[in-house]
């Protein structure tokens, strides 16, 4: 994905006319290849990765629906949403205000405020934050490592990006369980090794599985990612698609894959 530097930002232009600079120091703009949006990052804290774009098109949201992305970073899930669905409203709940900040400014500057708000809050509060049984979707692409595999940095925002210091998996369940309306959907991204953990946790908060996706970088590779759905109270049966895979040789995205990046 292309991007701006901080300078050509703050000359003051898009579409044609000036527009107070929001970038920091240390930012970019990034261009997300749909509908013209555009997302602020900062390199040295965390910048979103295919994960976030495969679940935002994995996601269903319906006309007229609201939608809650739990722990949304950047804000590019629910801004990715709201540039390709119909869904009315679309609320991204992040703990750090510093990334809640970045995120607000992305949302003004693709003139998106009357659609996504961002919120800095607790996941382990969401319930409190929002109210129960108020979201028709909720969306998550957490932390996927455990708190102690792997970790050799301090608590910065690459590790609480990659790592569960801020909330657990079952963290992450129970808030989408407890926002969900009866009959509505929660849409995961995570990691295959983490699958047994992931639907038991579901199904103890009866968001019952039932769409499942793996991801794998190559045909005769094993799979990467794990996309998921769930249904508030749903009935038993899941329904399990064709793995996407995403290149057919180095360096060269699957025609299905293009597709979902607009190329």
């Amino acid at each position: 994905m292309s991007d701006l530097t901080r300078e050509e930002i703050a000359a003051g232009k898009k579409d044609g006319q000036a527009t107070e600079s929001l970038l920091r120091e240390g930012e970019r703009l990034d261009d997300l290849q749909r509908e013209g949006l555009k997302l602020i990052q900062n390199p040295d804290w965390f910048c979103f990765g295919m994960d976030a774009v495969l679940l935002s098109a994995f996601a269903r949201v319906g006309k007229g629906q609201v939608c809650a992305d739990l722990g949304c970073g950047n804000g590019v899930i629910p801004i990715l949403l709201a540039g390709r669905t119909e869904g009315a409203r679309f609320c991204g709940l992040e703990i750090q205000a510093d990334i809640a900040d970045m995120a607000r400014r992305s949302v003004r500057y693709n003139s998106l405020e009357d659609k996504v708000n961002i919120i800095t809050g607790d996941i382990k509060e969401a319930t409190s934050i929002f109210g129960a049984a108020s979201f028709d979707v909720v969306t998550s692409n957490p932390p996927y490592l455990a708190q102690s595999r792997g970790l050799t940095n301090e608590a910065g925002h690459k590790a609480l990006a990659r790592h569960e210091l801020a909330c657990t998996l079952e963290d992450v369940v129970a808030a989408a369980a407890g926002l969900l309306r009866p009959g509505g959907h929660f849409f995961l991204v995570h990691r295959p090794f983490r699958l047994t953990e992931i639907i038991c946790s579901m199904r103890e908060h009866r968001l019952e599985p039932k769409r499942m996706r793996l991801v794998c970088p190559y045909v005769d590779k094993e799979p990467a990612m794990v996309l998921i759905e769930g249904t508030r109270g749903g009935n038993t049966g899941i329904t399990v698609e064709k793995p996407l895979i995403i290149y057919e040789r180095e360096n060269v995205y699957t025609p299905e894959v293009m597709r979902l990046y607009d190329m």
